[in-house]
């Protein structure tokens, strides 16, 4: 099984292009990810924004229960005073949990992420890490981190798990 994390930024979708492209790293590593992925894939998002970019990105139609998977999903949108939720001290230290969590290939860990914090935090996608914990259980993982950044305040990562 292949997994592709991707951030759930509104700036990848067509509809917020403009002049110049604000996210053209976090893009061009997202589509590397995606192309990586061998067959059918499915979409694993926490909202409809998240499946809207995921699906975009794609470039094609997800399938239910693939066995390829595109995990849509942001860290804290509260890690700085320009940030849509504005600066908490906590997003640092959630976000580290998250990110040691991907780049050490630990489902079990994305499992226990506190989902009544992440919502504090203006993170997005812990539902979406806290199922790709759950699908993968036990299994080994083999985890590549492709990108790691928090453009505009928010936590985006693309990750490369493979299981």
């Amino acid at each position: 099984m292949k997994i592709a994390v991707v951030p759930s930024a509104p700036a990848l979708l067509p509809a917020y292009a403009g002049l110049t492209d604000p996210v053209a790293d976090v893009r061009a590593a997202a589509l590397e990810a995606i192309a990586w992925l061998d067959g059918p894939v499915q979409v694993l998002a926490a909202d409809d924004l998240g499946r809207r970019v995921g699906e975009h990105l794609l470039g094609r139609a997800p399938v239910d229960d693939a066995a390829d998977l595109l995990v849509v999903a942001d860290g804290s949108a509260r890690r700085g005073e320009k940030a849509p939720g504005h600066l908490d001290e906590r997003a640092t230290g959630f976000d580290a949990a998250i990110d040691a969590a991907l780049r050490q290939g630990d489902p079990a860990a994305l499992v226990r992420l506190d989902e009544a914090l992440g919502a504090e935090l203006l993170a997005r996608g812990v539902p979406a890490f806290r199922a790709l914990g759950a699908q993968v259980g036990d299994r080994p993982v083999r985890a590549q981190v492709d990108y790691a950044d928090d453009p505009f305040g928010v936590q985006y990562w693309v990750v490369r798990w493979e299981c």
